[in-house]
């Protein structure tokens, strides 16, 4: 078993069994008390880092704003500073909120800041080995304790192959489905022929016969 935090263990004690905390809340869902304990962890970590820099600050933001004056503005630096704020703003939230929100999202994201912040720590405060600067969050360690025995560009790529294959099969699915064909009609109506004679001939006939019988009559 172990944890994300586990390099720092021999870097600084205290530190590690503060966010160690942290990570056995997460487990146990308790995502307000560990977004509380992160920022606890900044703020030791502040205090450390700020050392004989310290004066009479009391409160993390006092500490903070002293740190953010007295060290460099090199890019380690300046994440260092946006690391810690991001605990404190979410620490405070949840310290001072009037409901539980049971974040898991936010409380994971705060984890991630920890960890960006005890490597940066670890490495460029305490001298730790370099080597420390190659590891990678680990969600899956998070919540198992089981450290991934998959690579983060394996994970990847298997989900990216999980995409693609999920993809072709809706393709395949639908171009496999046969098409209802519309029934087309070809019959056609005849028209009934009427019995008898037309009443067109009929009409015609008495007009000759009348006709006839008149020139008859004048010849006479």
């Amino acid at each position: 078993m172990g944890g994300n935090f586990d390099f720092l263990r021999s870097v600084d004690k205290d530190l590690y069994e503060i966010i160690n905390d942290a990570e056995r809340l997460y487990r146990g869902e308790f995502f307000e008390q560990c977004i509380g304990q992160t920022r606890r962890f900044g703020e030791h970590l502040c205090r450390k880092v700020l050392g004989k820099n310290r004066t009479n600050e009391i409160t993390f933001d006092e500490m903070l704003a002293t740190l953010k004056d007295k060290i460099g503005n090199s890019e380690e630096e300046k994440e260092l500073i946006n690391d810690l704020y991001f605990l404190k703003k979410q620490g405070n939230d949840a310290v001072h909120s009037a409901t539980v929100k049971h974040s898991g999202m936010n409380a994971l994201e705060c984890l991630n800041h920890a960890f960006e912040a005890s490597i940066n720590y670890a490495v460029n405060y305490k001298k730790a080995n370099e080597d420390i600067l190659k590891l990678i969050f680990d969600t899956e360690l998070l919540v198992t304790e089981n450290k991934s025995k998959k690579t983060l560009s394996e994970k990847y790529t298997q989900a990216k192959e999980k995409t693609i294959k999920k993809n072709t099969a809706k393709k395949t699915k639908s171009a496999a489905k046969p098409k209802t064909a519309k029934k087309q009609s070809t019959s056609i109506k005849s028209v009934p022929q009427k019995a008898g004679v037309p009443t067109f001939w009929i009409i015609f006939g008495i007009l000759v016969i009348t006709a006839f019988v008149t020139v008859i009559y004048i010849l006479l």
